[in-house]
């Protein structure tokens, strides 16, 4: 089968490594579904790749299910969504952050893993496709809830490649470093000014770096599985390791 006869799902399409994804997944040749909150950046996106712009809110159960509804098939599902809040040390953590972060990262994934697995399965040459980070693999300072989130995210994932050993279904995660988008801006309540002041003095990885290998992955041949792929910028050796310059 071709990505000209697949439809992929990405999550969280509406920016950031999101959007990138979908556009290009629809210039190699897949029909895409976007999938977000902010469903109106979705749709300025599907004009252009000639795909499906959905509203999705990976939080809430009731919108997953209608998502999964207006799909009637799918070879690929992108789990993109997610995202971090607030950076305190554990004494000080905010629960509410926390729990935005587990239902947007962790449960957010669960839900649209087990509402597309169906769907994948039956297109004969499914791939789930997990974003997670290079917090999934390690621990900083005043990072837990995302951090923690991001390797029960992982774990989640992880599960699935001996889950469905024997099944027509692809498993990558795709584990990215530093990535200049909206990241820093949500984790800061929108802060600009703070959000930009992290990546100063190095160059990040951009959004159509990370979309350019979650396509590799998802175009490699059938009996190819790329478990996991961990992307850095040349500037990052570990989540606190960084070469700022000037």
């Amino acid at each position: 089968m071709t990505a000209e006869h697949k439809t992929a799902v990405v999550t969280g399409a509406s920016s950031g490594i999101g959007a990138a994804t979908a556009r290009a997944l629809g210039k190699a040749g897949f029909h895409v579904v976007l999938g977000a909150r902010r469903v109106e950046r979705c749709q300025e996106i599907a004009d252009e790749i000639r795909g499906t712009a959905l509203p999705l809110d990976v939080t809430d159960a009731d919108s997953v299910r209608a998502f999964d509804e207006a799909v009637p098939e799918a070879a690929v599902l992108v789990n993109n969504a997610g995202g971090a809040k607030g950076l305190d040390p554990v004494e000080q953590a905010d629960e509410e952050q926390w729990r935005w972060m587990w239902e947007t990262n962790v449960l957010g994934t669960l839900r649209l893993t087990k509402a597309f697995l169906p769907k994948l399965r039956a297109s004969g040459d499914g791939h789930v496709i997990t974003v997670t980070s290079i917090a999934a693999l390690d621990w900083y300072d005043n990072g837990a809830g995302y951090t923690g989130a991001k390797h029960a995210q992982a774990m989640l994932h992880r599960t699935l490649r001996g889950e469905l050993l024997g099944e027509p279904i692809r498993v990558t995660e795709i584990a990215p470093g530093m990535v200049e988008t909206e990241f820093s801006e949500v984790r800061f309540d929108g802060d600009a000014e703070k959000a930009a002041k992290v990546y100063q003095g190095l160059t990040p990885l951009t959004a159509d770096d990370v979309a350019d290998t979650i396509v590799f992955a998802a175009t490699r041949p059938s009996h190819v599985n790329l478990d996991q792929i961990v992307l850095k910028p040349r500037d990052q050796a570990s989540g606190t390791r960084r070469h700022r310059r000037g």
